[in-house]
């Protein structure tokens, strides 16, 4: 082995202690406190499938559909979107759309005692709009409130995970 093979070995070496010593470290599996949640999202809603499948996957909680078998409750308070102009053009066509998504929601132990206070997740993208692209347009619209639906049960999956003690 010559000297570029250990310079090469030396400079992983080093990006690997660098990597270790920052604190970085591949998301895993969420370690929630409680073994049993209840989500009040209809489960054939996109959202309530979206959740559901990501606690399913990403941790070792089990979903049930009685509140009662339940260690913690996730009550949604508010999940909207909205869509607002957000420019005109020189000729007052629109030219720009703000879409918000707004997810209000709060987690109870079995008791009732209230693990996460009524909490807001917001998140807003702009679209840029053009008459002559209508479905384009439509189509992209609905990408992102997707993607803004992912963020938000990704959010709320670490909020979730926040939680040390029931």
């Amino acid at each position: 082995m010559g000297r570029r093979g250990f310079f090469a070995i030396g400079a992983a070496a080093a990006a690997a202690a660098l990597l270790g010593g920052c604190g970085f470290h591949m998301r895993g599996n969420a370690d929630f406190a409680f073994k049993r949640l209840y989500i009040g999202i209809p489960a054939n809603s996109l959202m309530g499938a979206d959740l559901r499948r990501n606690i399913r996957n990403g941790s070792d909680t089990q979903i049930v559909t009685d509140p009662k078998e339940a260690d913690a409750l996730l009550d949604v308070l508010a999940d909207t979107r909205a869509k607002s102009i957000l420019s005109f053009s020189t000729e007052g066509v629109v030219r720009e759309f703000r879409l918000t998504y707004r997810f209000t929601f709060r987690l109870r132990d079995a008791s009732g005692k209230e693990l996460i206070p009524p909490s807001t997740l917001l998140l807003t993208r702009d679209l840029t709009y053009n008459e002559a692209n209508t479905l384009a347009k439509d189509y992209e619209e609905q990408q992102l409130y997707r993607d803004m639906q992912r963020d938000v049960v990704n959010q709320l999956m670490r909020r979730l995970a926040s939680v040390k003690t029931i």
